[in-house]
């Protein structure tokens, strides 16, 4: 056998591997994956695990939008993130420019996140880059600091220090974006259609609802798309809640433009009219919709339109959530969900006939593709030995204080979820708990 010496087999009666499940012996050295063969096959003596028939084994998983929110602020943290990160299968996440202070607009503000990050962090952690009005003469410096992408905003943020892009300069970002060869991801809510909306007041989420209609997603991806047109830059289309952008999305990727779009877990679990008045924990940003909307957003992921599922993770302290007034209006707009982002998900995919190998689709290999991080997402030779060993059959109910998150409000509490993950291992070794 050439290459390293193998150090350790896996061998696992199912496995997820070239988009099915089977049985396979997965031979590892240096946390690196060096062959995938049959079952039995024969390996010289070395260490050995061999999983049981109850669980499967998965690529560790790939979170492309977590809201750290570290250095700064007492909303998460890098520990507790990639905390809850490992507990829900996930081994790699990538930070968003903000919610933190200071916000990772400059190589100086990047280099306070590697700081904060520095030691704690129980997961591989990437940054995303951010683009502000700001920094649209500097923000080529990210790129050779080593961001693997940019985020903006086309709307409000919710952070003085993260303003938006108006649409002109965003033209001007993603021509530098095309440039670099990089990857914009863009929070795609509108600020001309935004600005027409009455804002959200009170407990009624009816009218929190109105206040981001959908008319939003479809001004600010037409900006996209436009954008993309124009320049030939990537674009990544970020949290898409609304179902009427999806036409929007298929046609722009039948004539071949490089865009790609995500969708979250609480768009395809939740829907409108089970949310309760006052209740705050589900505020987010683009807003949760109705259950037509939702059945919508499960089609776009069957067929291809919609390429990922991440969490968008995006926590704070309790009381920015208003939870006692229940007043959409003062309620901070985010859902935290790292930890269940993979329970969540397979709940309803399997309820809805989807697979195993469509949710590592999802949450694995899409993902690595977005960040341009070609070891890892798939169970393969030359790959990171990143896995998660996965029961599909264990049901619980959530408990928000049980969670690694540093804050334990969630609106998955008291839910029941399909699916449990039993083992993590990076590069090649098992973690613990």
């Amino acid at each position: 056998m050439s290459g390293p010496a193998v150090e350790h087999i896996l061998r696992a009666p199912r496995a997820v591997i070239d988009g099915v499940v089977r049985p396979a012996a997965i031979a590892l050295a240096d946390g690196m994956i060096q062959v995938v063969d049959d079952v039995g096959a024969a390996f010289p003596a070395v260490a050995e695990t061999v999983l049981g028939s109850d669980v499967v084994l998965l690529p560790g998983l790939v979170d492309t939008h977590v809201h750290i929110n570290d250095p700064g602020t007492d909303w998460e943290g890098f520990g507790t993130a990639t905390a809850a990160a490992l507990a829900g299968g996930i081994t790699t996440v990538v930070d968003m420019p903000l919610d933190s202070d200071p916000v990772t607009t400059t190589v100086s503000a990047l280099d306070a996140k590697r700081s904060a990050a520095a030691g704690v962090c129980r997961v591989d952690t990437k940054f995303w880059g951010g683009i502000v009005p700001g920094n649209l003469g500097s923000f080529r410096e990210l790129a050779a600091a080593g961001v693997l992408g940019f985020k903006c905003f086309l709307s409000d943020s919710g952070n003085p220090n993260f303003p938006p892009l108006d649409v002109d300069e965003f033209r001007a970002a993603m021509t530098v974006v095309a440039e670099l060869d990089s990857v914009l991801l863009v929070h795609a809510e509108s600020a001309r259609v935004l600005a027409g909306c009455a804002p959200p007041a009170g407990r009624d989420y009816g009218q929190f609802l109105r206040s981001r209609p959908d008319a939003a997603e479809q001004d600010a991806v037409q900006i996209v798309l436009d954008a993309v047109a124009e320049t030939g830059a990537r674009a990544h289309i970020v949290h898409v809640s609304s179902a009427g952008v999806v036409p929007m999305i298929a046609d722009a990727k039948r004539a071949g433009l490089p865009v790609t779009a995500e969708t979250c877990p609480h768009y395809l679990t939740f829907a409108a009219d089970m949310i309760p008045q006052g209740g705050t924990v589900f505020a987010a940003c683009p807003p949760i919709r109705d259950e037509d909307n939702r059945k919508l957003l499960w089609a776009a992921l069957a067929d291809g339109t919609l390429d990922m599922v991440v969490s968008d993770h995006s926590p704070c302290a309790p009381q920015h959530k208003d939870l006692d007034g229940g007043d959409f209006g003062r309620a901070f707009g985010g859902i935290s969900s790292l930890q269940l982002a993979l329970p969540a998900l397979w709940t309803q995919a399997a309820r809805a006939g989807f697979g195993l190998p469509d949710v590592c689709r999802w949450m694995a290999q899409a993902p690595a593709a977005l960040a341009g991080l070609t070891d890892r997402g798939v169970v393969a030779p030359g790959r990171r030995a990143d896995f998660c060993v996965f029961d599909p059959d264990a049901s619980w109910v959530v408990r928000g204080a049980e969670l690694r998150h540093r804050h334990p409000i969630t609106p998955y509490e008291g839910v029941e979820l399909t699916g449990a993950v039993r083992q993590m291992w990076r590069g090649g070794l098992l973690e613990a708990a």
